[in-house]
């Protein structure tokens, strides 16, 4: 694949989460997907399966969107800047739904292998997640 469907195939892996299309996932990712910055809740399986129960999970609890910032690619790796944004609506592991407006800016490598999504690496900025949660206080010492 050349680097621009890399592209369009990371864009589209973003868009059919956004539609919630968890079946999606079987033509975009490799059945042994290695995420090496899974989510930071105890439980969810490996590859591709694991994928789709973070999936599941995240639309349940903060359905939203993906807006890509910026895509870079070379050979078989796209980096993506984004934002995602969402409403917290439902309850995450250990965290009760608060109905809060919520919004995580990320950078992710994904490298493609055979047309699918094969592994991925991402910073997150999961700090001022937890704070939007209600989890870890803001500095001042409240909670957002």
């Amino acid at each position: 694949m050349s680097t621009e469907e890399n592209k369009r195939l990371v864009r589209r892996f973003y868009a059919e989460i956004d539609k919630g299309n968890i079946d999606a996932m079987d033509d975009l990712v490799a059945e042994d997907y290695r995420d090496h910055s899974p989510p930071p809740f105890p439980g969810l399986g490996s590859g591709r399966e694991g994928l789709k129960q973070a999936f599941r999970l995240f639309w349940e609890a903060t359905p939203g969107i993906h807006e890509i910032e910026d895509q870079i690619a070379e050979g078989d790796k796209v980096v993506t800047r984004l934002t995602a944004r969402g409403v917290h609506e439902g309850d995450l592991p250990g965290i009760p739904a608060t109905g809060n407006q919520l919004t995580m800016t990320a950078t992710v490598t994904h490298r493609i292998e055979n047309g699918r999504l094969a592994e991925k690496w991402s910073d997150k900025d999961l700090l001022g997640f937890l704070q939007q949660l209600g989890v870890v206080p803001t500095p001042g010492g409240t909670p957002e």
